[in-house]
């Protein structure tokens, strides 16, 4: 019986959701086509201490979803080989290959879930377009894949009055906190893993939602929100979320948002843009209804 136990633990894989960009990189190729370019990566958590990267060049002619389908497979081997389970959920944001994303996905029983919540994936490009492409033949400086589209510039709705809770509040952690959020006991929520070589003793800012009768439903719905950054505009604290919602939290009086945005500026410098939300039920309770690390993270061109 020992024996048994100990052969399933040595094919045990590590599991963690996949983020997946698809588009074209500031390379133009030999046939003076841009280069396009699969790139995936795993998410961090606390269950693995590596991250699966993934990479496939993809002609220019062939950008379809028949094309994506076979490279996700070979993916999903390749990571087999290096001890990663398939994931149940791939996370993207770019707009413009939604179709093509979601019907790949979609033929292999993978769960697309269109969000910015792609932090690791953030980082991996932003490697890639400083450290690897400007050494490449071929390469252009300059805008050649775009991240976003102009719809982030929408004006941002305000909260569903149901989940608004009974009060809020703009508070800070230390680094040191929120490196041990693994242990705290919480319902619904989002973390991962932060840089270990930060200053325990800087602050991360955040929000702090609070409701007696209802904490659990606003988790509920907030987890369903895909949250990825509180930003000051003007005198509006907002948060963004999955594809490019915008969410009015709260109006600040002037010098409140002047504070709070210097806080906010000065973390992206010195915390790596970690924010958080928290819903407690009371500001008294040692236990979160809900509770996502964040992170405001300079957006690749």
């Amino acid at each position: 019986m020992n024996i048994n136990n100990k052969i399933e633990t040595s094919l045990e894989l590590k599991i963690s959701d996949w983020e997946l960009d698809f588009y074209s990189r500031p390379i133009i190729e030999s046939n003076q086509k841009k280069r396009w370019e699969l790139i995936i990566c795993s998410t961090k958590n606390y269950k693995t201490k590596d991250i699966f990267f993934w990479n496939k060049k993809c002609p220019a002619n062939e950008v379809n979803s028949v094309w994506l389908t076979k490279a996700l497979n070979e993916a999903i081997n390749e990571a087999k080989k290096q001890g990663w389970a398939k994931p149940s959920v791939v996370r993207f944001w770019r707009s413009s290959m939604k179709s093509i994303i979601k019907k790949s996905l979609e033929a292999i029983s993978i769960e697309a879930l269109v969000s910015r919540r792609t932090y690791d994936l953030f980082d991996r490009i932003a490697f890639l377009e400083k450290e690897v492409y400007p050494k490449e033949k071929g390469y252009v400086r300059g805008v050649l894949a775009p991240t976003f589209s102009s719809k982030l510039e929408t004006s941002p709705q305000p909260l569903p009055e149901a989940v608004r809770g009974d009060a809020l509040t703009v508070s800070e952690i230390s680094i040191g906190e929120l490196k041990s959020a693994e242990n705290w006991p919480m319902e619904f929520g989002n973390i991962f893993p932060i840089q270990q070589d930060l200053n325990n003793n800087d602050l991360v800012p955040g929000l702090r939602l609070f409701s007696k009768d209802r904490s659990l439903a606003l988790s509920a719905w907030f987890s369903c929100l895909e949250p990825i950054k509180l930003v000051i505009c003007k005198n509006q604290l907002i948060l963004e979320a999955s594809e490019d919602d915008k969410w009015l939290v709260t109006d600040l009086p002037e010098k409140d948002a002047k504070i709070l945005s210097a806080k906010f500026l000065n973390n992206k410098k010195n915390s790596f843009g970690y924010q958080f939300i928290s819903i407690q039920s009371t500001p008294y309770i040692e236990k979160f209804a809900g509770f996502w690390i964040l992170r405001d993270i300079e957006l690749i061109s």
